[in-house]
């Protein structure tokens, strides 16, 4: 049972991953000014968007014991994921124009309804997380 909460983890973190830097990418090539080395940024961003659900997917013996065992790293992206919704829905309720928007790879839209989204998404992602971060051990 623990297995497949990590999984279906792994795949909503996936989804969020990917939301987060389509957006991140249309904001940075439509909205604001392209700074730095877009590729390598975009790059860091696929690679974590893929790379998370990967090791959160099944276990990975040299994860586990030279970084953190994967209950640890689910908890700790949970309670990160769910921080980023709380500050995406604060740009939502004082509206986008109310803070500075981030740089390269930032990934927070420019309407109160896409900041709604994205707080959505990540609040999602956290429960996610969280369910599998915190589930009891299985069989």
């Amino acid at each position: 049972m623990t297995d497949a909460r990590f999984r279906q983890a792994a795949g909503t973190y996936f989804v969020y991953g990917v939301i987060y830097w389509v957006t991140a990418l249309y904001l940075q090539l439509h909205v604001f000014r392209v700074r730095g080395s877009l590729l390598l940024w975009f790059g860091i961003g696929a690679l974590i968007a893929v790379g998370v659900p990967w090791l959160l997917a099944r276990r990975r013996a040299w994860f586990e014991r030279w970084v953190l065992n994967r209950r640890d790293f689910a908890r700790i992206l949970a309670v990160l994921v769910a921080v980023r919704a709380v500050l995406v829905a604060r740009i939502a309720i004082r509206g986008p124009e109310s803070m500075p928007m981030p740089g390269v790879g930032g990934g927070v839209p420019t309407t109160a309804a896409g900041a709604w989204a994205m707080a959505v998404v990540a609040l999602v992602t956290a429960v996610m997380l969280a369910r599998a971060g915190w589930a009891r051990e299985g069989p």
